[in-house]
C-alpha cells in the first residue's frame, strides 16, 4: 500500500507536533512531545484503512458509537442503512457504529501552515453520503497546535433550508509511554453516567457519576456520560506528564474507554449521547446558523 501524504503540524514554542493524514480521513495519527508519542496507535493507520480499526484521534460522522439499529427517522421519512454501503460499518452486533466517514478520501485542504490545518468535506455533493445522512452541509475541520495545546475546531454548515443533525465525535487513544497502565491516574468532573442494554445502547437510565480522580489500576471502562459541562475538563496522568482533554464546546455528551487489553484510554468528546440520532436529544445546525464544536487537548 503507497503511503499516503501527511501533515506535520509544528508548535512554535515546544517540541509538540501533531500529524495529520487528509485524504484519510482527516486522521490525526500522531501527537509526538520531543519524540514521545501520545496517542494510541493499536493496529496502525493500515487496519484504519482496511477495516476502520480506529489508532490515533479520528472522526465518528455524523454519528458517534452506535445505533440501536439500522435506520432512523427524519421528518416524517426514515433512512435506511445498510451494512457495507456508504461507508456504513457494523459492530459484533450488527449495528451500525461510527458513522461513515472512516479514512474517508474527500477532506479538501483549504488551509495549511506550520501549525494550523483546516480541511473541509461537502457532504451535499456527495450522493453516497446523502443517501445514508439526507442533509446537505459542509463539514469544516480545523486542528491548531500552539503552546503546546492541540485545538480542533469542527464547523458544521448547512447549504440548503435543512437543519443538520449534531451526532458526531471524536476517538481519541491516549498513552503514557514508561508509566505502567495501572499507575495512571483518571480525573473527570462530576457527570451523569449513561445505563445502557446488552448492545451498549442507553436505556434512558442513569446514575450521578462523583467527580472522579483515581489511578487507574486494573479498571475497565466502556461509560457513556451526559450533563457535560462547556469547559470540562478530563485528565490522564502519569509519572513527569499530564494530558488535558477540555471539552471547549458544542461537547455536552463523553465516553470513556479503557480496555484491559491495550495501554491506553480513550476520551471522547461527543456532540450527543450514544444513539442520539434515533432516540432524540441531539441539537442541530439551523440554515443560516454554522454549528462550532471545539476541543483542546493540553500536554504538561
Amino acid at each position: 500500500m503507497a503511503e499516503l501524504p501527511s501533515v506535520v503540524l509544528k508548535d512554535p514554542s515546544s517540541p509538540l507536533t501533531a500529524t495529520y493524514v487528509p485524504s484519510a480521513g482527516m486522521i490525526c495519527t500522531s501527537l509526538s512531545d520531543d519524540g514521545v508519542e501520545l496517542l494510541g496507535q493499536r493496529r496502525g493507520l493500515a487496519a484504519y484503512l482496511s477495516d476502520a480499526k480506529t489508532m490515533g484521534i479520528p472522526i465518528l460522522y455524523p454519528w458517534a458509537n452506535r445505533l440501536g439499529a439500522n435506520g432512523y427517522d427524519v421528518d416524517g421519512g426514515a433512512v435506511t442503512l445498510t451494512p457495507g454501503v456508504g461507508g456504513v460499518r457494523t459492530d459484533a452486533n450488527d449495528l451500525p457504529i461510527h458513522g461513515v466517514l472512516s479514512a474517508y478520501p474527500g477532506w479538501v485542504i483549504t488551509e495549511q501552515s506550520e501549525n494550523r490545518l483546516t480541511a473541509e468535506l461537502d457532504f451535499g455533493s456527495r450522493p453516497a453520503l446523502l443517501a445514508v445522512f439526507p442533509f446537505p452541509h459542509v463539514v469544516t475541520l480545523d486542528a491548531t497546535l500552539a503552546d503546546r495545546v492541540l485545538i480542533v475546531t469542527t464547523t458544521v454548515t448547512p447549504t440548503t433550508a435543512v437543519s443538520v443533525p449534531l451526532c458526531y465525535g471524536f476517538h481519541p487513544y491516549f498513552t503514557i509511554p514508561g508509566v505502567p497502565r495501572s499507575e495512571w491516574t483518571l480525573q473527570t468532573p462530576r457527570l451523569r453516567r449513561l445505563l445502557v442494554d446488552e448492545q451498549g445502547i442507553p436505556t434512558g437510565d442513569f446514575e450521578v457519576w462523583p467527580a472522579f480522580s483515581e489511578s487507574l489500576g486494573n479498571k475497565i471502562f466502556d461509560d457513556g456520560f451526559d450533563e457535560v459541562s462547556p469547559g470540562a475538563i478530563f485528565t490522564l496522568a502519569g509519572g513527569d506528564r499530564r494530558l488535558d482533554v477540555v471539552m471547549d464546546q458544542g461537547y455536552p455528551a463523553a465516553q470513556i474507554f479503557a480496555p484491559a487489553t491495550d495501554d491506553l484510554i480513550a476520551i471522547e468528546p461527543m456532540a450527543a449521547p450514544t444513539n442520539a440520532l434515533r432516540a432524540g436529544g441531539y441539537r442541530s445546525a439551523q440554515p443560516g446558523q454554522p454549528d462550532v464544536a471545539v476541543f483542546t487537548v493540553r500536554v504538561a
